[in-house]
């Protein structure tokens, strides 16, 4: 079992990527703020022919799983600058990449809260190494299996000149930022993830508000003619966002 007792205290550094024989190099982003935990589980994936690097807190995780673009992030949800939950959402508005739980919660509400986030499997602290291994491996398969269905993911979209990077949370229309609040934000992530596709407004409801309550139907029409009404001011040419009337909204793609 992985216990804190047992830890070594050398921090390795981030490994290069292996090419496995399709050509696609596969790495696993450890994000664990306790040196000893994390020296253990990189020296251990390494020695298993799983290359992998580290970041210590949430924000770096977020960069470099931007940066990067890992095959498998292992996740602890007690980090110094902001829960782990958080790092799942985040990275969950670009990305379905494959997200595992390491954490010492053991509550059901714990596991629930970061599975419901979008993480796809949870260990807890102390855990044995094989069980770790057999889990990766697990993931491993699904990622070969679909890879070159889904392609690669993407932490920038790009619609003609509508720009957005979900790991900064940033927006800019022909080069220039506009400043977004923040419900207005997950409204354009939303339309942007299923561009083309008319989103009924019970589907936007759900999604942003977390109900579909027919009351809050005229706060959905508010904060999409203020989104729009941004984003055209900042470009003419950026009026992607279609009302259907009466069903819901959708994000029109735009030349380049």
């Amino acid at each position: 079992m992985i216990t804190g007792a047992s830890m070594p205290q050398n921090t390795p550094q981030p490994a290069l990527a292996a090419q496995h024989p399709d050509g696609v190099a596969e790495r696993i982003l450890v994000v664990e703020d306790d040196k000893a935990i994390r020296a253990l589980v990189t020296t251990t994936l390494e020695g298993n022919g799983m290359p992998c690097l580290w970041t210590a807190t949430g924000r770096d995780a977020i960069a470099e799983a931007s940066r990067a673009n890992p095959d498998i992030i292992l996740l602890d949800l007690g980090l110094p600058d902001m829960d782990g939950v958080d790092v799942i959402r985040t990275v969950r508005q670009w990305s379905m990449l494959p997200i595992i739980v390491l954490s010492a919660r053991t509550e059901d509400d714990d596991k629930v809260a970061a599975l419901d986030a979008g993480a796809d499997d949870y260990l807890t602290k102390p855990f044995s190494v094989d069980e770790l291994l057999a889990r990766l491996r697990a993931a491993l398969r699904r990622i070969r299996y679909e890879r070159g269905h889904t392609g690669n993911s993407k932490s920038v979209f790009e619609n003609g000149v509508l720009n957005i990077n979900f790991a900064a949370g940033c927006v800019s229309v022909a080069g220039q930022e506009v400043r977004l609040a923040p419900m207005e934000y997950k409204l354009l992530c939303l339309l942007a993830n299923n561009v083309g596709k008319v989103l009924t407004h019970k589907t936007i409801l759900q999604a942003v508000w977390g109900n579909a309550l027919p009351q809050s139907l005229p706060s959905l029409r508010v904060f999409m003619a203020t989104l729009r009404k941004k984003l055209e001011a900042a470009s003419p040419q950026c009026d992607c966002i279609r009302t259907h009337v009466g069903i819901g909204y959708r994000m029109s793609r735009m030349e380049g």
